[in-house]
């Protein structure tokens, strides 16, 4: 398998030489534009590294790739939409940028473009991918629902919570690594194995993102650090913390996640003090760190050389370390 950066490296080269600005430019300019903003790629490095796994050729999981990462995209511009978010990755959102009909429209066309990527693609491998990318799709609008949903709720449950982020979330990691291990041949048994991987290590992976949303660095995180409180959602930290707390400290949260029309400065701060009072940030890492081993306990069962599944484990590793 290839250094982590080498995959980034080759999926980038790959969007570039495929995503290109024609006519209506209102239509295709937005989709550039979010599309070069950066962010982790990850998605379609584990696509490539599935695919490179199970002994193929990475090359020939680019489309599947792309498609992955369009799809996400999309998802994205149309989320950001949801949430009214000023930023998406330190820049304007394209709906600020551009306006809301456009971004909806820009939207609509990406999803599309992520289903003619994999076109490429025949006979039963298309067939299995399709499936996937179909069964995908859906649960992450059905997570993006449940999403929604919460933020009228003060009942949510850590279980409702994690099948919430499992959907909107984690799916699409599992898929992106079960795409390119279809793509290279994986049996069956396989393919749902490094599926369960990856849907770990996006457990893990959204945990640790709803963690930096409070307690991240602003300069590096490329989101508005505190967005999560501003907008009253039932995070991992506040459902934690409403279980751990005292009457009044969750008395206080509740006042505070009641609240839209109020100074956001002083409500990120008090509820971050109240987060770290009752242990609910101590609580989130511990669930990080037991959803990344269990992930990696699943690769361990995986029929692939031991090289290739240390890889992946780095490249978990690294992910649940990060700043942004």
């Amino acid at each position: 398998m290839l250094r982590i950066e080498e995959y980034k490296e080759a999926f980038l080269a790959y969007l570039q030489k495929q995503i290109a600005v024609t006519e209506p430019k209102n239509l295709y300019e937005p989709i550039s534009y979010i599309l070069d903003l950066g962010g982790k790629r990850l998605r379609p490095i584990l696509v490539l590294m599935g695919a490179n796994a199970f002994g193929g050729d990475h090359e020939d999981a680019l489309d599947a790739a792309l498609a992955v990462e369009v799809f996400h995209n999309f998802t994205l511009l149309h989320d950001d939409i949801m949430d009214d978010a000023p930023l998406r990755r330190s820049q304007a959102t394209v709906h600020e940028k551009w306006d809301v009909n456009t971004a909806i429209l820009s939207g609509d066309a990406m999803l599309i473009l992520a289903y003619k990527f994999l076109e490429s693609y025949d006979g039963a491998i298309y067939k299995k991918l399709m499936q996937l990318f179909n069964k995908t799709a859906l649960e992450v609008c059905e997570g993006q629902q449940y999403d929604m949903d919460f933020e009228t709720r003060n009942n949510v449950s850590v279980e409702e919570y994690i099948k919430m982020i499992g959907l909107k979330t984690s799916v699409l990691v599992a898929a992106a690594l079960q795409m390119g291990g279809i793509i290279a041949g994986a049996s069956d048994e396989d393919a749902k194995k490094i599926y369960d991987f990856g849907l770990n290590l996006g457990l893990a992976f959204q945990l640790q993102d709803d963690y930096l949303d409070a307690f991240g660095d602003a300069a590096t995180f490329g989101k508005q650090v505190g967005g999560d409180i501003m907008e009253n959602k039932k995070t991992y930290l506040y459902i934690e913390a409403l279980k751990h707390a005292a009457p009044a400290e969750k008395e206080e949260l509740e006042y505070w996640y009641a609240q839209t029309l109020v100074d956001n400065v002083k409500k990120v701060s008090r509820v971050k003090e109240l987060f770290v009072a009752v242990g609910s940030d101590q609580l989130t890492r511990n669930a990080i760190e037991a959803y990344t081993k269990k992930a990696f306990s699943i690769l361990e069962t995986i029929a692939i050389p031991e090289a290739n599944s240390l890889v992946l484990k780095q490249f978990g590793e690294n992910l649940m370390t990060r700043s942004v």
